[in-house]
């Protein structure tokens, strides 16, 4: 994780006063450093968890979870306990390395895709030059996952939810690809995420991407809902199957984590609408810099720990009022069917996308 320099050559005094090598500080701090990501995107996504199940009871005029804990805030934790607990049954005739590896193949990138996105001013974990292409590319990974489960599962009814999943991850995954491509290579002309924020620091809500991009941010917003198989698009394990598509068969921790996978995807993609469209960890009403703000109250330490705190809660904020129209959409929207599916994706959502990068490109050979 980066932080400002004089705090890393602080920690370094340290170690070198008890005599330690710097190699062994190198590795724990990211080890230290991959055990706090992983811990603050797994409480996010348990509050994500129970945030849905308070609105969508709000909407149906339901109490919702109230009794595991204050409001129910541990009803998510309680229910992770319990699949925990519970037996791991496997199929007789299925492929048992296939069905283990694939809860593992959709888990695992998701969990990578947080790697590349900034939380506030130096708190990202690795800043690549290829940031946003990073996370289409490992989120390209999950399809494999599905496809293995729903083949492992020895269950034709498995395979083909399989099948659909794959299927509709990547018609949507190209549409997602061109907004991002016309986000990164012309308006911000890098593809790193932190830089990609950087661009939009200036006259503050205005200078977000959503005003120059606002057909790629419709557009990015229907594909990141497909992308995360969220309705109106959970086709591959839709109430109105029979089956619960490629996860039928599976039990247990394992039926979780598609459903953590699910949740961590979209929680991931709100960080990413965030970065790309909504101006990062920037505040949307002040155009002076938080850092210079903050240090001209405090004092230098005291300031860029007020820097990081005020970054990391505007970038949540902006996430979660993105998660907020989510879940509205879920309880609100009827469900599409198949075909429906593919037809948004192929004949609606990719030329638009397209039509929104020849766009942007235009506009900047025009503006040289």
């Amino acid at each position: 994780m980066i932080f400002n320099t004089n705090f890393e050559e602080q920690i370094l005094n340290l170690f070198d006063e008890f005599h330690l090598p710097k190699e062994f500080f190198s590795f724990i701090w990211i080890i230290l450093s991959i055990l706090t990501l992983i811990l603050g995107v797994t409480i996010g996504v348990l509050v994500l968890v129970w945030l849905e199940r308070k609105i969508s009871a709000g909407i149906q005029q339901r109490i919702g979870p109230e009794y595991a804990g204050p409001l129910g805030i541990i009803q998510a934790l309680a229910d992770g306990t319990k699949l925990l607990l519970k037996e791991d049954i496997i199929p007789s005739r299925g492929d048992t390395w296939l069905f283990h590896i694939g809860p593992a193949i959709v888990v695992i990138p998701v969990f990578l895709s947080y790697l590349v996105i900034p939380f506030g001013h130096h708190i990202i974990l690795t800043d690549l030059s290829i940031g946003v292409f990073f996370w289409i590319a490992i989120c390209s990974i999950v399809p494999l996952g599905l496809l293995m489960a729903g083949y492992g599962s020895n269950n034709k009814y498995s395979f083909l939810g399989g099948l659909r999943a794959a299927a509709q991850s990547i018609s949507y995954e190209i549409p997602l690809a061109l907004c991002v491509l016309s986000i990164s290579l012309q308006l911000s002309n890098s593809l790193s995420t932190v830089d990609i924020v950087e661009t939009q620091s200036k006259y503050g809500f205005w200078g977000w991407n959503l005003w120059r991009q606002p057909i790629g941010f419709i557009a990015f917003f229907i594909a990141s809902l497909a992308e995360c198989e969220r309705l109106p698009f959970d086709l591959p394990e839709a109430e109105e199957e029979l089956v619960a598509g490629y996860q039928t068969e599976y039990s247990g921790i394992k039926f979780g984590l598609f459903y953590v996978a699910s949740y961590l995807n979209l929680l991931a993609s709100s960080l990413f609408v965030t970065i790309l469209y909504l101006g990062g960890w920037h505040s949307p009403v002040s155009f002076v810099s938080i850092s210079d703000h903050s240090n001209s109250i405090f004092s230098n330490g005291t300031g860029q720990v007020v820097d990081i705190i005020v970054g990391i809660f505007i970038t949540l904020a902006k996430a979660y009022f993105f998660l907020f129209i989510s879940i509205m959409t879920r309880w609100t929207l009827p469900r599409v069917r198949i075909d429906q599916l593919l037809d948004l994706g192929w004949k609606f959502l990719l030329p638009i996308a397209l039509g929104n990068l020849l766009l942007t490109a235009s506009f900047q050979v025009f503006s040289l």
